[in-house]
């Protein structure tokens, strides 16, 4: 499967992450990444062998090439095409400051339900409406 753009697969259903690739879509002004949600029937093609339990465990980017990368990664691959995330990219390089991020990033995975109705995700997702692709 040939595509252009890179893929980002999200959890519609997960208040947090709805907004976290909402962000990323008004984010990314180059129109790099079409955020596709898991309950779309082409996630199985873009990504053949991740199971259902793995895509809800974290984001997924999948590269014009097939490159799979997941979870913190998945944010430093697009935090360098991404300009207005560069500095959160660049960071994400550091040395050991990846094994941080996916400690962290699986923390807030396994709690991200309960962290959505904390921070009130559900109504953000209202004040960040979807982008319209030009």
């Amino acid at each position: 499967m040939s595509r252009a753009k890179h893929v980002l697969l999200f959890d519609s259903d997960c208040p947090m992450c709805t907004f976290q690739s909402r962000l990323l879509g008004w984010l990314d002004w180059f129109h790099l990444v079409e955020m596709i949600p898991l309950k779309d029937p082409r996630t199985e093609a873009i990504a053949p062998g991740i199971t259902r339990e793995d895509l809800l465990e974290a984001i997924h980017c999948v590269t014009p090439d097939g490159t799979i990368y997941r979870g913190a990664r998945a944010i430093r691959f697009l935090g360098v095409r991404i300009p207005l995330l560069l500095p959160v990219g660049l960071f994400l390089w550091l040395p050991g400051v990846i094994w941080v991020a996916e400690k962290i990033y699986a923390w807030v995975s396994r709690n991200r339900h309960l962290l959505s109705k904390l921070f009130g995700c559900k109504g953000a997702c209202t004040i960040l409406p979807e982008k319209k692709e030009s």
